[in-house]
């Protein structure tokens, strides 16, 4: 919202949330694998700083999580500040103009006017970035490695790990794949109904 406002440097702050797309999610995994680190990383070291201790990020499976997720969310922010800014500015500016006529609030006319106008944007986003994450392997692979003993495995470095590691087993990556496949068709399909009740089936 605020980037689609007239506000000073408003281009810098495009630019500067688009550069972690411009970044190869490899390097952006290994720079946050870094950042987490328990005895050098960036974080640690503010911790300290503030009089905290450490944390050992990777030896529990809710730190580990966590870390996963920030990584996830930081390289999909770009995607979804495009998509999102797209839609925003398709918005007509009479429908604000309208609603500030009729007296609505700032807060109303979010909700009523830049929350529905939104609307087929954000469910193609949040298909499509669920898509991603599903597949996000740098992630998993990269930043936590599976640990603590794998409780941060996904489906698709399960996949790499069973056909690439160890005792090769290639059915079981292969069962992996199929099942990657059958739980996106699922979520795709709940996902095309929703749009088919709303009148915005686009394929």
């Amino acid at each position: 919202m605020l980037l689609n406002r007239e506000v000073r440097g408003r281009s810098v702050y495009r630019v500067l949330l688009i550069v972690p797309w411009a970044v190869p999610a490899f390097v952006s995994a290994f720079a946050w694998k870094f950042m987490f680190n328990e005895d050098f990383g960036f974080i640690n070291q503010m911790l300290r700083g503030v009089g905290l201790s450490g944390v050992s990020w990777f030896s529990d499976r809710w730190t580990a999580l966590f870390t996963a997720i920030v990584t996830n969310i930081w390289l999909g922010v770009p995607f979804m500040m495009v998509a999102l800014l797209g839609g925003l500015q398709a918005i007509p500016k009479e429908q604000y103009e309208a609603a500030e006529m009729d007296g609505a609030s700032p807060w109303q006319r979010f909700g009523n006017v830049t929350l529905p106008g939104l609307r087929p944007v954000t469910m193609t986003v949040v298909l499509l970035s669920t898509i991603w994450t599903f597949n996000m392997f740098p992630v998993i692979y990269l930043v936590t490695g599976g640990q603590p003993a794998g409780e941060t495995e996904i489906l698709v470095t399960g996949a790499f790990r069973a056909a690439f590691e160890g005792i090769r087993d290639y059915s079981l990556s292969a069962t992996y794949g199929v099942l990657i496949l059958s739980v996106l068709i699922v979520f795709a399909a709940f996902y095309r109904r929703a749009l088919a009740k709303q009148g915005e089936v686009w394929w």
